[in-house]
């Protein structure tokens, strides 16, 4: 399918799945009422719903869906692998180390959500650095150390969950699993998501060099090592905001990329787009089916 088609079509999906989310619930709200509660500053219970639960949420689960998707892209062109996802190199596995030992801890809220980010930083450095050894870093290297390092996080969370308080186990599931219930709006998602998906579009080019390997790359002036670190960064970032938003949701990251391929090209200039789109729409309509 043409971009020109592509990206219109999707992101009609995205404008309606946002309007199914602030409608739908245990209490099922017309258009008409929607918009009404949007446009009036009057004070009603729809409003109140509307503004004050529906809305953060969905734009909560969009942000979510489309900083796996920018993810996704930009980790399987670093890795040239299509099975790699945001979650590859451990960031999830550290932010889940980090979060489930702040509630065993005792604390909520905002500092797990800072632990987590900090979960998330502490396992990009680890890996940055077990990758950097004599001879740079390489795209198989990275994949291996963070497969190792994930692995590693995985056994301390079973750990944690095996050995920790029973009344702290329901919730330490709810976050490993990903959940966007007690989540206030994080307007830092969706900066996250405009900035680095602004410069990815902007870097189309690049990434499309980068994905045919880095003999055409050198080839064609694309300095690798700037180019890998930029990406790994990026990738890093986008993975830890969205963990420390809504826990660790997976999959998205992984399929979104390949459905867009396969229907729009490989093209990254239709790709980084069309999947920014598709992942906050397939994310937002999980999530309002979930609590419907």
């Amino acid at each position: 399918m043409k971009a020109s088609r592509l990206l219109p079509l999707l992101s009609l999906f995205a404008i309606l799945s946002l309007g199914v989310a602030v409608s739908a619930g245990s209490t099922f709200f017309r258009l008409d009422t929607v918009l009404n509660a949007l446009s009036s500053g009057q004070e009603s219970v729809a409003r109140e719903v509307i503004l004050g639960l529906r809305l953060p949420r969905a734009l909560n689960a969009f942000s979510t869906g489309g900083l796996l998707a920018l993810a996704g892209v930009l980790m399987q062109v670093l890795l040239r692998n299509p099975l790699a996802d945001p979650y590859v190199l451990g960031i999830s596995g550290g932010a889940a180390v980090a979060a489930l030992g702040a509630m065993l801890l005792g604390f909520g809220g905002l500092v797990i959500d800072w632990a987590a980010g900090g979960g998330a930083l502490g396992a990009t450095l680890l890996v940055f650095a077990l990758a950097h050894a004599r001879g740079g870093w390489t795209p198989q290297r990275l994949l291996l150390n963070g497969v190792v390092v994930a692995s590693g996080c995985t056994a301390v969370v079973s750990l944690m969950l095996a050995l920790g308080d029973e009344t702290r186990l329901r919730g330490m599931l709810f976050w490993l699993m990903g959940d966007l219930s007690f989540a206030p709006f994080s307007p830092a998602a969706l900066l996250m998501l405009l900035g680095i998906g602004t410069l990815a579009i902007a870097g189309a080019r690049n990434l499309n060099v980068l994905a045919r390997g880095e003999i055409q790359s050198q080839s064609l002036g694309v300095a690798l090592s700037p180019a890998r670190i930029a990406l790994f960064c990026a990738t890093a970032a986008l993975t830890a905001t969205a963990v420390t938003t809504a826990g660790g949701i997976g999959f998205i990251g992984l399929v979104t990329p390949h459905l867009v391929r396969l229907v729009g090209g490989s093209n990254h200039r239709v790709v980084v787009p069309a999947s920014i789109l598709l992942g906050g729409t397939l994310l937002t309509l999980a999530d309002t089916l979930a609590r419907v």
